[in-house]
């Protein structure tokens, strides 16, 4: 099975993913195509741009063209046309809607968690709240765009754990 966890940045997603991950040990995890990407190399601007998120988008692509069958992603295309878009609101994306429709096919289940009142992590002025924002909101766009059923979390960590888990045994 695959999972992908989306939403803005600071919602605790990447801790969502890896708690997921302990839980299910067998299964090839996945991180955000950013931290991969730095990895390898790739200098992205101080100041995020559209064609920052396109190259993470294209390499969340990959990602999943790659993966094996039972693997957990932090982030999916999803999320970061979303950031594209938010950072420039002229994006055509319907050039790689196909491509994200055609990747997203192989996932089995997405995990939305959006940004909760009240916020559960602070977002400081150095964060770029408004960006997270905008994601957020763009994200639940997208997701009604592409057809996708998601498991919307919310609450602490394990009551988050706990809706995922739950979902899964219902849905398999």
């Amino acid at each position: 099975m695959r999972i992908v966890i989306l939403g803005a940045h600071l919602v605790g997603k990447t801790t969502l993913a890896e708690k997921l991950h302990e839980s299910l040990p067998d299964y090839e995890f996945y991180p955000e195509p950013y931290f991969e990407l730095q990895e390898m190399g790739f200098v992205f601007s101080e100041m995020p741009t559209a064609d920052d998120y396109m190259m993470q988008l294209e390499y969340s692509l990959k990602q999943i063209v790659r993966s094996d069958r039972n693997a957990i992603f932090d982030r999916c295309p999803i999320d970061l046309l979303g950031y594209a878009l938010a950072v420039d609101d002229t994006l055509n994306f319907s050039s790689i809607f196909n491509k994200i429709q055609n990747a997203i096919k192989e996932i089995d289940v997405f995990v939305f968690v959006p940004i909760e009142e009240p916020d559960r992590i602070s977002c400081s002025d150095s964060n770029l709240p408004e960006l997270r924002n905008n994601v957020n909101d763009i994200i639940g766009e997208l997701i009604d765009d592409f057809e996708i059923e998601v498991i919307k979390v919310k609450g602490s960590l394990s009551e988050r754990l706990n809706q995922i888990q739950n979902k899964i045994q219902q849905k398999f």
